[in-house]
C-alpha cells in the first residue's frame, strides 16, 4: 500500500509538491481553504493517486502531512488530526503579507517554533522553503550527481528531518540539516541561503546557513 501524504494548501507550493509526490509513488489527499469540490480540476490533472478533502480530512488521511499555507497567529490547523504525525511546514514568514509577528520580529521565536507550539502533539519540520515551487519538479538530479542542488530542513525531531531527507532525495535533492527549529531563521527570505536558492550544493548551502545573521523583516 502506498504512503499517503496529506497536503493542506493547494496553491503553487502545495500543488507542485503533490505532483512530485505522485511521481515518486505516493498517494495524495489535498485540501484548500474552501471545499473539496473546488479542487476537482486539480485532482483531475493529478490523476488517480490523488483525491480532495477538507483540511481535517487531509490531515487525518496522511501518513505525514505538508502544510503549504502561511502561519496564522491564531491556529487554523486541525490539531487533533495532526496529532502524532510529522508535519512538513513550507511557510516563510513575510511581514508585508502576514503583518508583524512580534515574537518573530523580536527573535523570541521563529515562525516554525510558533507552528510547533500550535501543534504540540505533532513533529514540525521546516522544508521546501527556499526553492521556487516549479523547480521541485525540474531541478532534481540523481543521487551522487556532482553539483547536486541541496535544500535545508530544520526540526526539533531528528526523525522528521530523516523523513524530509528521504523525500528530498526522491525528488532529486541533497539535504542540509540546520536544526533545531530555533535555527530555522537561517534559511528565511533575505538570508544568504535564501538569496542563493537558484544553485547551491550541500557544502555551499551549509556555508550560507552558517553566514546567516538575524535581522528584522521588512
Amino acid at each position: 500500500m502506498a504512503t499517503v501524504i496529506g497536503i493542506i494548501g493547494a496553491g503553487e507550493v502545495g500543488s507542485h509538491i503533490a505532483r512530485a509526490a505522485i511521481a515518486n509513488g505516493y498517494e495524495v489527499v489535498i485540501a484548500n481553504s474552501r471545499n473539496p469540490e473546488t479542487l476537482a480540476e486539480l485532482v483531475a490533472t493529478l490523476g488517480p493517486q490523488a483525491r480532495a478533502a477538507t483540511a481535517a480530512g487531509a490531515a487525518a488521511a496522511g501518513d505525514f502531512v505538508v502544510i503549504a499555507v502561511p502561519l496564522k497567529l491564531v491556529n487554523n490547523m486541525p490539531v487533533q488530526e495532526l496529532a502524532g504525525k510529522i508535519v512538513i511546514d513550507t511557510n516563510n514568514y513575510m511581514a508585508w503579507r502576514d503583518g508583524l509577528y512580534v515574537a518573530v520580529e523580536s527573535g523570541e521565536a521563529t515562525e516554525h517554533e510558533l507552528r510547533q507550539r500550535q501543534l504540540p502533539t505533532s513533529k514540525v519540520v521546516k522544508a521546501f522553503t527556499h526553492i521556487q515551487a516549479p523547480r521541485i519538479l525540474t531541478a532534481g538530479q540523481p543521487t551522487g550527481t556532482p553539483g547536486r542542488l541541496a535544500l535545508a530542513a530544520s526540526s526539533d525531531y531528528p526523525e522528521a528531518v530523516e523523513l524530509v531527507a528521504r523525500l528530498y532525495d526522491q525528488c532529486g535533492f541533497d539535504t542540509v540539516d540546520h536544526s533545531p527549529l530555533s535555527e530555522s531563521w537561517r534559511s528565511r527570505p533575505g538570508q544568504p541561503a535564501w538569496k542563493a536558492f537558484w544553485r547551491q550544493t550541500r557544502e555551499e548551502l551549509a556555508g550560507n546557513l552558517a553566514r546567516g545573521r538575524r535581522v528584522r523583516s521588512k
